[in-house]
């Protein structure tokens, strides 16, 4: 069940008045000691939907005394997350970004301006690594054999499947995505090849992130991820959509 809980009166100036020019899906699970610093790097005039999974540690209650909108998604599962957010999201263009302090939301300006101006309908983030652990080497290995699948199965000539990304709202619905678990980000790229949309890739800085992580931190939550991610690939075409602006349906 989804619920949201709105900031505030005394929330930030970037979060009040008309409907924010962007929408930042931040999908979250026992993140307290990163969220200060993701939401002071929201771009301002952009709002920050944080997506609360079950946290334990009053994740929820630190976002919204940031001037955060928080969502309840109590599915568990970063898709459930994602896509939570997305629904919750009201501005014409969404991005995506993980709330663990490893990835900096105003990287995401560029992406929405690309959007914006007609450039590209999906940009995603292809991930720098900064640091020692700050990507550790099983991921980034299924990762790339993740990426090299990908190829073969939609010819999109992508490095990385990172989390950070932006695209239109109307359009990203209507993919109809149905994956709730790790596959959410790659059926996202793989549904949005199969309407024809523009995708495009930018070099993003990767720090490593705060606390310990769900899914990569470990073998076993890097096979589970890549297991979901194989199963979406294993997946017909979807049914052609309405493309995104200025994409093609296929």
């Amino acid at each position: 069940m989804i619920s949201v809980t709105t900031s505030p009166s005394t929330e930030p100036a970037r979060h009040a008045g008309p409907p924010a020019d962007v929408d930042v899906v931040l999908p979250c699970l026992n993140e307290a000691g990163a969220l200060p610093w993701v939401l002071a790097r929201i771009p301002p005039g952009w709002r920050a939907l944080v997506v609360d999974n079950g946290s334990t540690d009053g994740s929820a209650d630190i976002a919204r005394a940031l001037g955060a909108t928080v969502v309840h998604e109590t599915r568990r599962g970063f898709g459930a997350a994602c896509h939570a957010g997305l629904t919750a999201a009201t501005a014409d263009i969404v991005c995506f970004c993980d709330c663990d302090a490893s990835l900096d939301p105003s990287c995401l300006l560029p992406f929405v301006r690309e959007v914006r101006d007609g450039q590209a309908d999906l940009v995603l983030g292809r991930r720098r690594p900064q640091g020692r652990g700050a990507w550790p080497a099983h991921a980034r290995a299924g990762n790339l054999a993740l990426s090299r699948l990908l190829r073969r199965r939609t010819g999109l000539r992508l490095h990385d499947l990172g989390p950070l990304r932006a695209a239109r709202r109307e359009p990203l619905l209507a993919l109809g995505l149905t994956d709730r678990r790790s596959g959410y980000p790659l059926q996202m790229v793989v549904r949005a090849a199969d309407a024809g949309w523009r995708v495009t890739e930018h070099d993003v800085p990767y720090l490593p992130r705060a606390g310990a992580s769900k899914v990569t931190g470990t073998w076993r939550g890097t096979f589970q991820a890549v297991r979901d991610m194989s199963r979406v690939l294993a997946q017909p075409p979807a049914p052609s959509r309405a493309p995104a602006q200025g994409g093609t349906a296929q």
